[in-house]
């Protein structure tokens, strides 16, 4: 059995992510480091930047607030958000996350547990702000890394 080792990972190491808005940069993940029971990362999100709505119906999804402010929309009711706090994200609660500071906002974001297959982890509900930088996103887990939905009945 081989014993896994910790990895430092670089924020500069991680491609820009901007396809559903803001700069979402996936740091600690099954592919970079082995993780099994999760996923963190960083959002940097520009003055009058959103993240479009979504939810992860696998995952909870914990947020800290870095830096700047924030409102965060959770199944269509608005909360502000600023530096120094914290939220938690329930399962299948449609969120999206705007900056309405004059400054960039930095929110860590950690989701865990992973879904069975990364496709299921992360459901749009509305269409991304569109700009040239779009991409794809990184792989954040190998196919098959979770057999099943703990917890949850078929």
């Amino acid at each position: 059995m081989d014993k896994m080792r910790p990895r430092v990972v670089d924020l500069n190491e991680i491609e820009p992510n901007r396809k559903r808005g803001g700069d979402l940069r996936t740091l600690l993940t099954p592919v970079t480091v082995g993780a099994t029971s999760g996923f963190m990362g960083l959002a940097i999100i520009q003055p009058g930047e959103r993240i479009s709505e979504h939810y992860h119906p696998y995952s909870e999804e914990f947020i800290y607030v870095v830096e700047g402010r924030l409102e965060v929309d959770l199944d269509g009711e608005t909360f502000p958000l600023r530096s120094d706090q914290g939220l938690m994200i329930p399962i299948d609660m449609r969120h999206r996350f705007r900056n309405v500071g004059d400054e960039e906002a930095r929110m860590i974001f950690h989701l865990g547990p992973l879904a069975p297959n990364p496709k299921l982890g992360h459901v749009d509900t509305e269409a991304p702000e569109i700009s040239d930088d779009v991409q794809t996103y990184p792989l954040v887990q190998g196919e098959g890394a979770q057999p099943e939905r703990p917890g949850v009945l078929s």
